[in-house]
């Protein structure tokens, strides 16, 4: 019985708090996580207007069944009725359906074209998928990159998660709009950040892009959304968001510690040129 009632607790808590739920997973924990960016608050409220249609289309229609199954019972209606076409009818349960599409076609549209692209990003991050670890460039703001590998169980600190945390986070600066263009040296991979409303593949010989703003200082979690082979499940993706100052502030070290010495600097108006030109094709 206590069992029972904590679970209707639960529940009532997850419909009447709504995003109230905190980034860390907790116990019986239902809905998408809470947005941190412009395109994830999109994202949910899309799907909260979403769920009131499939709800109530869902309660109509078992009302419907729940009615022909009393009303039109052996015991009840003993001559089955010859009817075969109805006009009215047919004409309604074809219309409604497609309005309710062009409906939910629209704010749909809507959402898809603002998270496609950016085109006055203020930074920009390169995602490139390896198997089975992430690779960030940052050619904004110096000739330096690094890979984020999962940290193993073993050699885990405390207060470190257990297949989230990586060596290297991804750190992020809030209020800014970042250009994330996506590539792969492999197979296909999948960036994917339920926080931002970021799930794009990374697929070899294309480059992807998208965009986020990411609206509050914290840590977020994520992981590759596509089976990419044996160590899928081992290719986290940990990002960092802190304030401006911060962020310019840890770049002047990563420049030192993450220094690449293989390929010249390149102007950051060049490696969008390249990215533009390559998702022209």
């Amino acid at each position: 019985m206590n069992r029972f009632l904590v679970t209707v607790s639960v529940l009532l808590l997850a419909i009447f708090a709504g995003q109230a739920w905190a980034s860390e997973p907790t116990p019986w924990q239902m809905g998408l996580q809470p947005a941190a960016s412009p395109t994830a608050a999109m994202i949910v409220e899309l799907h909260d207007a979403l769920l009131i249609v499939i709800t109530v289309i869902t309660v109509f229609v078992l009302g419907l069944l729940m009615y022909a199954s009393i009303r039109f019972r052996e015991s009840r209606n003993p001559t089955p009725s010859t009817t075969t076409h109805h006009a009215l009818l047919e004409i309604a349960w074809t219309v409604v359906p497609v309005l309710i599409l062009v409906a939910i076609a629209i704010p749909s549209m809507k959402l898809l074209y603002f998270a496609d692209r950016i085109e006055d990003g203020e930074m920009t991050l390169k995602v490139v998928g390896h198997q089975w670890y992430w690779e960030y460039q940052y050619p904004d703001h110096g000739n330096f990159g690094f890979d984020a590998n999962l940290i193993p169980e073993e050699e885990l600190k405390p207060g470190q998660k257990r297949q989230m945390d990586t060596d290297n986070p991804v750190v992020l600066p809030v209020g800014k709009k970042i250009r994330l263009l996506f590539a792969s040296a492999d197979t296909i991979h999948n960036w994917s950040m339920s926080s931002f409303g970021v799930k794009v593949d990374t697929t070899p010989g294309r480059l992807n892009e998208t965009w986020v703003q990411i609206d509050r200082v914290g840590t977020y979690y994520g992981f590759c959304s596509e089976l990419c082979g044996v160590n899928h499940a081992y290719m986290p993706i940990m990002v960092k968001a802190v304030p401006p100052a911060e962020f310019d502030a840890w770049v002047k070290k990563a420049k030192q510690e993450f220094a690449r010495v293989d390929e010249p600097e390149a102007p950051a108006e060049a490696t969008v040129k390249v990215a533009e030109h390559a998702l022209s094709k």
